[in-house]
């Protein structure tokens, strides 16, 4: 398998959000405002690529029967590296994200790459893997988290630009309050998920002009 070919998998064609539907939860609740966004994203993307590193290291080691334990621990360990890390180095994220930071523990994309592919591949391949899935989920993170931002608040960039209030936009009385909520999350991921869907399918021929044309050559 091509380190290349697995690593752009995981920005669009496989991405954990998008087409796997992984992570739904931490996706629509903290994607509220930049600094949410690009801080989720990033704890995600360097938990996910230590742990397939490490798990494809020890998976001719780790029994069949208590892989999934294994797996756990392992992930684990990196959530709690990078929690403290958080609370040290920077934390006004910490206390924004609050519980998602320790819930990245049982976080679907996390174990779920772990068991999927980690589990089954070299270290390199893994490694690529995590990387792109975790940009993957970070790049749609970041996306949801500007047009919620932007539509729910009228700022850009809270938390880290100005002071930690954003650059506002739109004035303080015109912005959908509902886009921050969680129906906001809803309709974003959604409005997101259609597009790129409906952008992937119009590059394929459909099933009846496929069908015709191989009609046409056999007459």
């Amino acid at each position: 398998m091509n380190v290349s070919k697995v690593f752009r998998q995981g920005l669009l064609s496989n991405n954990p959000v998008l087409v796997q539907l992984l992570g739904m939860c931490s996706t629509m609740a903290i994607s509220t405002t930049l600094f949410n966004g690009v801080g989720m994203g990033v704890s995600v993307l360097i938990i996910l690529t230590c742990s397939n590193i490490v798990i494809a290291l020890l998976r001719k080691l780790i029994p069949s029967k208590v892989r999934i334990a294994c797996f756990i621990v392992v992930i684990t360990a990196f959530v709690t590296i990078v929690d403290l890390i958080l609370r040290a180095f920077v934390p006004a994220l910490s206390s924004s994200l609050g519980v998602f930071i320790p819930l990245i523990a049982v976080n679907c994309i996390i174990l779920g790459r772990a068991e999927a592919f980690a589990a089954k591949n070299s270290v390199l391949l893994s490694a690529a893997d995590g990387i792109g899935q975790g940009l993957g989920y970070t790049l749609v993170l970041t996306l949801i988290s500007i047009v919620r931002e932007f539509l729910g608040s009228g700022t850009f960039g809270g938390g880290l630009l100005n002071g930690g209030e954003g650059i506002r936009l739109i004035p303080a009385q015109f912005p959908a309050l509902l886009v921050v909520l969680p129906f906001g999350g809803f309709l974003a991921l959604g409005s997101l998920i259609a597009l790129v869907q409906y952008s992937q399918n119009r590059k394929k021929p459909s099933p009846a002009v496929t069908s015709g044309g191989k009609e046409a050559i056999a007459e």
